[in-house]
């Protein structure tokens, strides 16, 4: 196959030094990707990224071929066709009949069992899972997956090519979502939890997510990019694979998006709305009110909340109980600001809460209870942005936006490690290169 994924590999196989050979059951398309590898090549060595010598040595290795016989003298066949069981299944019964005994058959799927892939072929020791992001040559991750039968030395070889080309080989096993695809199942499906349980606007979290938590992208604008017909795709059919488990429940915001056409970016709107250039119209924020705080009393366990406060020129009451006037700011980890007034037995009507999970010099999350009264919403609120460090106005929520997105995802990537799908530092690798998050789980 030499489709987008296909011509990618490629490229990555002919650049670091492989007699690649390529074939396409469509005629002339294996000849396409080969000029367009030429095309991309010309453009970096233009930019001086490459020699031009190393451009006519990589497109040297490439050899177009016409027929699946031709592929005899392969060491390693990948498969980059339709992500289709059966004609994945019907390719490889047939390379049997070509590729000697010792070739190792790998299937570029992204979701398809390689132990049912396998299952038809003779030799089923010898395939695995190969697992590529797309563009290849940019995004240096592969997911190499064991099936049930697949031997130790396929998996070996497979992860010294990765390292051959200057990919991050992550073993795996060959279960739904593998690693990449499985350890996202933390990051969008818990802040679609918030915004349906109303404690913040979309925009509002993607911003939190952004700019205190350092995601690159916040979960709605990665809907938008990726589609949420794919997502919500995705997201059930890991739900349905993995039998119903609860963490992994898709929610019922997307059906109705899809069925409006608000796909995101490819329909020009899904979250956001994006114009001609394909730039996303700016939501507006929460403007900072015109309000004056009076003294305020921070709970005991807040020492670098309090410190803040005090370098925003905040009157901090001393002692264990507050006065009658007091804003009662609060830092809890893991609990709501009602649930932690009502341990600290202090009146919730003028109770606040910080998320110090991140720190405070990039964006502060502000949360009330049900019943804080506005006035002191609005002055806790002008206080914390009086530096013009923006701030979040959210709902009362265990855990805030930032705490309960990261926890979750902490929670699937320990899930992964203990039913030993991949080892703590595959893990990490592979969701800070194949995800893009700031850190591993």
């Amino acid at each position: 196959g030499s489709g987008t994924m296909g011509r990618g590999i490629v490229q990555v196989f002919a650049q670091c030094g492989v007699r690649t050979l390529v074939f396409d059951a469509k005629p002339g398309a294996a000849q396409a990707a080969k000029d367009s590898i030429a095309q991309s090549l010309g453009k970096l060595a233009e930019k001086g990224r490459l020699q031009p010598a190393d451009v006519t040595a990589t497109l040297g290795r490439i050899e177009v071929v016409g027929a699946l016989e031709d592929l005899k003298p392969a060491h390693v066949v990948v498969e980059a066709i339709i992500e289709s069981l059966e004609p994945k299944r019907e390719l490889f019964r047939a390379l049997e009949g070509v590729v000697r005994e010792d070739c190792i058959l790998a299937s570029n799927t992204s979701s398809l069992s390689v132990t049912a892939m396998a299952a038809g072929c003779k030799k089923p020791s010898r395939i695995a899972g190969y697992h590529y992001f797309n563009p290849v040559p940019v995004m240096k991750v592969v997911e190499v997956v064991a099936g049930e039968l697949t031997e130790p030395w396929v998996m070996d070889a497979l992860v010294a090519l990765a390292k051959r080309y200057g990919h991050t080989p992550v073993r795996c096993k060959d279960t739904p979502g593998f690693v990449v695809n499985h350890a996202g199942r933390g990051y969008i499906p818990e802040s679609l939890r918030a915004l349906v349980e109303g404690v913040a606007d979309f925009a509002t979290i993607d911003r939190i997510l952004v700019d205190a938590a350092g995601f690159r992208l916040g979960p709605f604008g990665l809907m938008d990019l990726v589609g949420l017909d794919v997502n919500q795709s995705v997201h059930k059919s890991l739900f349905e694979q993995y039998f119903n488990e609860p963490k992994y429940r898709p929610s019922y915001l997307l059906e109705p998006r899809v069925a409006a056409g608000l796909l995101g970016r490819k329909s020009g709107r899904g979250w956001y709305v994006y114009g001609k250039d394909g730039t996303a119209e700016k939501v507006p924020e929460q403007p900072v009110p015109q309000a004056k705080p009076g003294p305020v009393w921070v709970a005991a366990n807040a020492g670098p909340l309090k410190e803040l406060l005090q370098k925003l020129g905040a009157t901090v009451e001393a002692g264990a109980k507050p006065s009658a006037d007091a804003i009662l700011f609060t830092a809890p980890i893991g609990q709501d600001a009602t649930t932690t007034a009502l341990q600290l037995e202090i009146d919730p009507t003028r109770t606040v809460a910080v998320d110090p999970l991140f720190g405070f010099s990039k964006r502060r999350r502000l949360m009330t209870t049900p019943i804080t009264r506005a006035e002191v919403r609005d002055a806790a609120h002008a206080l914390l942005a009086s530096d013009k460090v923006p701030v979040s106005v959210i709902h009362d929520s265990p855990g805030s936006i930032a705490q309960r997105v990261v926890a979750h995802i902490v929670n699937v990537g320990c899930d992964i490690v203990q039913q030993r799908i991949a080892s703590p530092a595959d893990l990490d690798a592979a969701v800070m290169l194949g995800l893009g998050y700031p850190r591993g789980p």
